[in-house]
C-alpha cells in the first residue's frame, strides 16, 4: 500500500498484485490532484460495520468515511444467502462486523446452466467466503453495495489481510501517515514481547495484574498495546496474525486478560482493548 497524499491499496479488481487500487475502466488520478479527489477513482477497503456507518449529508451526496468521501469500495466477508432473480443475485454478506446486501446485476438471461459453464472455476456459495468491489447505495433508507465484481476466497490469508489494510486505511485517514518515531517503535515491537521477547513493557498499573498470566496471555497483552489500532482496539483475526499464532491460542490469553481485567470487548466480543487505569 502507498501512504501518499491518496491512500490506494496494493490489488486490484481481479485481485492481481499489479491493480493499483482501481477498478478497470476507470480512470486513475495523479497525486498532483490532491486528497480531495481520493473518492473519486480509488478503492477503499472498509469493513461492513464502516460501510453501515458512513456518513451521507443529503440524498445525492457522497459517502464518507473517516471524513473522507468514498466511491468504489472493496470488503471481505461470508455470503450468509443467495437470492437470485431473473435481472440480479443478492447476496447477504457478513464479516463479523455487520451484515449488508450486495447485489450484483445479471446481464443477458440468467440460467443455471449459464452459471455452470466454467465449472472448474470456485464458486459463490451459502458460508462461503468473499471478496466485493463495487459502490455504496442507498435506496429507501436502505443501504446496500452495487457489486462491479465479487469472487470466492480461496486463500484465507486474505481475510486478515484486508483487515489489516483497512485497518491502515483508517489509521492514515484519522492519524495521518505515520512518523519516523511511529515506524522506529513497530520495527522494535519484537522485543517489546509481541515476538516472544524476553523483556516485556506492560502499563504500570497493569503490572501487578498480569504478573501471574501464562506467557501467553502476556504475549496477548503486548500485542494489544503495541500494535497501532483505533478506539475500537483490536480483531482475534489481527491479533493472532500479528502474533503468528492461531486464533484459538489468542482467544486462551485473551480469556486470561479478561479474567484478571486489564482488556474489555468493544464492538463484539471477538475485539479487544487494553482497560484504560
Amino acid at each position: 500500500m502507498d501512504y501518499s497524499n491518496n491512500y490506494s491499496t496494493s490489488y486490484g479488481a481481479n485481485g492481481a498484485a499489479d491493480g493499483g487500487g482501481f477498478m478497470p475502466g476507470e480512470p486513475q488520478s495523479s497525486p498532483a490532484q490532491g486528497k480531495g479527489n481520493y473518492g473519486k477513482d480509488t478503492v477503499r477497503p472498509l469493513t461492513i460495520k464502516q460501510v453501515l456507518d458512513a456518513q451521507q449529508p443529503y440524498a445525492e451526496a457522497d459517502f464518507k468515511v473517516d471524513g473522507e468521501p468514498i466511491s468504489q469500495i472493496t470488503f471481505v466477508g461470508q455470503i450468509r444467502s443467495i437470492t437470485k432473480q431473473p435481472t440480479n443475485i443478492t447476496y447477504k454478506v457478513d464479516d463479523g462486523t455487520g451484515l449488508i446486501e450486495v447485489k450484483q446485476w445479471v446481464e443477458g438471461d440468467f440460467s443455471e446452466d449459464s452459471m455452470d459453464v466454467e465449472s472448474s472455476k470456485p464458486k459463490l456459495v451459502e458460508e462461503g467466503y468473499c471478496r466485493v468491489w463495487g459502490r455504496l447505495k442507498a435506496f429507501n433508507n436502505k443501504r446496500h453495495v452495487g457489486a462491479h465484481n465479487i469472487r470466492p476466497i480461496t486463500d484465507y490469508n486474505e481475510i486478515n489481510y484486508h483487515l489489516l489494510e483497512a485497518t491502515a486505511a483508517h489509521l492514515f485517514f484519522t492519524r495521518g501517515p505515520p512518523s519516523d518515531a511511529q515506524t522506529n517503535g513497530q520495527k522494535s515491537m519484537g522485543t517489546n514481547g509481541v515476538n516472544g521477547g524476553a523483556q516485556n513493557t506492560y502499563t504500570s498499573a497493569a503490572d501487578s495484574q498480569i504478573a501471574g498470566c501464562s506467557p501467553l496471555a502476556k504475549r496477548v497483552f503486548a500485542a494489544l498495546k503495541n500494535t497501532p489500532q483505533s478506539n475500537e482496539g483490536l480483531h482475534v483475526q489481527m491479533i493472532a496474525s500479528t502474533m503468528g499464532l492461531p486464533t484459538s491460542e489468542v482467544w486462551k490469553g485473551a480469556e486470561e486478560l479478561l479474567g484478571v481485567g486489564v482488556i474489555f470487548t468493544t464492538v463484539d466480543d471477538n475485539t479487544w482493548a487494553i482497560l484504560d487505569s
